[in-house]
């Protein structure tokens, strides 16, 4: 019987694995290498090593109410999109809302992991720890790792011809923290992700000039989306995700590229991407078109050499003078306390079934939270995935045997798409709902929308075409709260409370009272053929 459960990394997933732990009567001990909890929304001025590392102008991607513990509302007087001080300080009250600081040990650096000699029949761990200098041994009966995948760096210099001649200076966008750096520089970001575009535009405040380069391009949207929504509470509702899924790839890819160029079009801005099929996370930024259309950023090819103090980019015959390189490349990530016999990781991707097991594993102790990109927030993504793995851990919810989760995994790894929906081709991609809902059925925690509907229509309408956000994971089943309904039904006030500091006075015209009423019989109209 598993109850002493090590956790490695005190981030959103490992205080997450360590509350599910603790409501369901385990006995977790998490080890965390740096003095404080947090993960990458802990701010340092200088970079440590084995933790994710960012930048002083660090907000959320996901909004407050889509991004939120399930059972732990973020205060409503936070902004919809959270600096990152904002967020450690809300992860440090969820902390000790749930009394979690008890079960953390502070300075200590996992060593190893590794099976016991008898694992085929206990399944237990040994756990090498060293605090202060001092290795310590302990034995667990599982053991929940969350890492994390932003601690090592993807640096790829040999795709640089001429890098090494390079007088001025580079680095890794991890090492970025400021952008005084920058003041009356000419500077180069290559790379076009988030890290990557929102450096760029910091950077283009101070610098002389900057050059964005991209190889593939990107979509580029707004935190503000429809009527001022944020993007997400708009965008990852279950009746969209649903309708996208039903829809033949070819269509689904002209939806987003027309809803896309609605802000700007991409195409003038040379920012298009190349690939529309398979889906590459967005790229969030309110500034971006902004800072090119007054000629601030300068958006680039892929370089084709570097020079002495300067850059050649493909398909450009100009050379660029540079004083600084940001390589916003990526990361890489392995589990150096893990042999290579337990956790692989191959061509960017690991073989854990559903992203969580070790597929050939003779007991299933040993689990890997928040080693996926959905699209929507890693927060609930790791909780539900933690949640889930209690439950395995407690023999409550059973695993396949190895053999059907290796055959699985190997076929997400041939990436093959069904030709409807998004193309979530990319390693360590999953379509946020059916992968939720996925788990949430192993668990019996997935609300049932049908019964509902009979029993509570207007909770099942404001699930089903209102935003998916995480206390809808609670409401039912192992795991259940309160409060969630609730949540649910006052979501969208919280998210007002902090955009409407003016009280304005608004009176409909008869036309919009008409308009009203005609969308909510086109509405009624969609719930009898969706759910009839």
């Amino acid at each position: 019987m598993v109850r002493r459960v090590a956790i490695v990394g005190a981030g959103v997933t490992g205080l997450g694995s360590i509350k599910c732990c603790l409501e369901e009567g385990l006995q977790p001990t998490c080890f965390e290498r740096s003095d404080d909890l947090g993960g990458l929304w802990r701010f340092t001025e200088h970079v440590e090593e084995g933790r994710a590392s960012l930048y002083k102008s660090v907000v959320s991607n996901s909004s407050k109410e889509m991004s939120c513990y399930s059972d732990f509302p973020f205060p409503e007087d936070y902004p919809n999109f959270i600096p990152n001080d904002l967020y450690l300080k809300y992860l440090k009250m969820y902390a000790k809302q749930f009394n979690l600081l008890k079960c953390i040990q502070f300075k200590t650096e996992v060593y190893s992991v590794t099976q016991c000699s008898d694992f085929d029949d206990s399944g237990q761990w040994e756990v090498v720890t060293v605090h202060e200098g001092k290795q310590n041994s302990a034995i667990f009966d599982a053991v929940i790792v969350c890492t994390g995948f932003l601690t090592n760096p993807n640096l790829p210099l040999s795709s640089f011809p001429g890098i090494n001649t390079f007088k001025g200076q580079y680095f890794h966008s991890r090492e970025y923290k400021h952008p005084d750096i920058f003041k009356d520089k000419r500077v180069l970001v290559v790379g076009m992700g988030n890290s990557g575009t929102d450096i760029a535009v910091e950077a283009s405040r101070l610098a002389k000039k900057v050059f964005l380069s991209t190889t593939g391009g990107a979509w580029v949207i707004s935190r503000v989306f429809d009527s001022g929504y944020p993007w997400d509470m708009v965008f990852m509702t279950r009746f969209q995700n649903g309708f996208r899924n039903f829809l033949p790839t070819p269509i689904v890819t002209w939806l987003i590229a027309k809803k896309m160029n609605s802000w700007f079009n991409h195409a003038n801005y040379g920012l298009i991407p190349e690939d529309k099929t398979q889906l590459r996370e967005p790229v969030l930024n309110d500034e971006l078109p902004g800072r090119i259309i007054t000629g601030k950023v300068l958006i680039k090819p892929s370089i084709k050499e570097v020079k002495e103090n300067s850059v050649i980019f493909n398909n450009t015959p100009k050379e660029e003078t540079i004083d600084i390189i940001v390589f916003a490349t990526g990361y890489t990530f392995h589990f150096p306390f893990l042999d290579e016999s337990v956790v692989k990781v191959e061509d960017s991707q690991a073989s854990l079934y559903k992203y969580i097991f070790p597929a050939h594993l003779r007991k299933p102790t040993l689990a890997v939270i928040g080693l996926i990109k959905p699209l929507g927030s890693i927060i609930p993504t790791g909780e539900t995935q933690a949640r889930w793995v209690v439950q395995v851990l407690k023999r409550v919810s059973k695993l396949p045997s190895p053999s059907v989760m290796i055959e699985e995994v190997n076929e997400r790894k041939k990436n093959k798409h069904s030709g409807y929906g998004l193309d979530y081709c990319k390693p360590l991609q999953a379509d946020y709902i059916p992968y939720i809902d996925e788990l949430l059925t192993a668990i019996n925690a997935k609300p049932n929308l049908f019964s509902m509907l009979l029993t509570d229509p207007r909770l099942a309408l404001t699930i089903f075409f209102g935003p998916c956000t995480p206390y809808q994971f609670r409401l039912v089943g192992t795991g259940k709260w309160k409060g969630a309904r609730e949540a649910i039904m006052t979501q969208w006030d919280r998210t007002f409370k902090v955009t409407k500091t003016r009280t304005v006075q608004e009176s409909p015209s008869r036309f919009e009272i008409l308009l009203k009423l005609f969308s909510f019989l086109v509405f009624l109209v969609a719930v009898f053929l969706i759910f009839l």
